[in-house]
């Protein structure tokens, strides 16, 4: 057990999700989940009431339902970081994460019902991959028709939140 002190390389993951892991700084995986875990509860809980349903555009989704898509979205690389650490061979299937999204319910959750689940899904993720043995990062795996190691599903946890993180600062604040 323990953590692999490197980033992932190119033939770990699909070149979509590039955009994702560029924006995670360092080598170490587990610090940085735990860093983006604060940096993501501090914004939410200094957020304003009213900007937990505003969103910047008629069509886009709201601070709110944007958050419930990162746990959406941590679930299933997480889930995806799993089974290709446990040397499952299964291709695994994309997710349309704009169906996903209506049906999230985010209009009728409170912020604080919110906060609470992100906090146990970042700390079930950290729990998964500080536990995994360093070579099950090792492990590539196919998902979305690309390929994927879980080091790579770690990076691409913490890169696409601050993706959003950074669109709500340019774009709802």
């Amino acid at each position: 057990m323990g953590t692999i002190q490197r980033r992932p390389t190119e033939v770990e993951h699909g070149s979509y999700y590039q955009k994702y892991i560029s924006l995670v700084e360092g080598a170490d995986i587990l610090p940085a989940l735990e860093d983006s875990k604060g940096i993501l509860l501090t914004f939410l809980k200094e957020l304003p009431a009213d900007k937990w349903d505003y969103s910047y555009r008629w069509g886009k989704w709201t601070i709110k339902e944007t958050i419930l898509h990162l746990l959406d979205t941590e679930r299933v690389f997480a889930y995806r970081a799993l089974r290709i650490a446990r040397k499952d061979g299964t291709p695994l299937p994309g997710y349309e994460q704009d169906d996903y999204v209506p049906s999230s319910d985010a209009k009728n959750r409170s912020a604080a019902s919110v906060i609470e689940e992100f906090v146990a899904v970042r700390n079930a993720s950290i729990q998964l991959f500080k536990n995994l043995p360093l070579e099950a990062f090792e492990q590539i795996g196919t998902a979305s028709e690309n390929p994927l190691s879980p080091l790579a599903a770690a990076f691409i946890i913490v890169g696409h939140q601050q993706h959003h993180l950074n669109l709500f600062v340019e774009r709802y604040l």
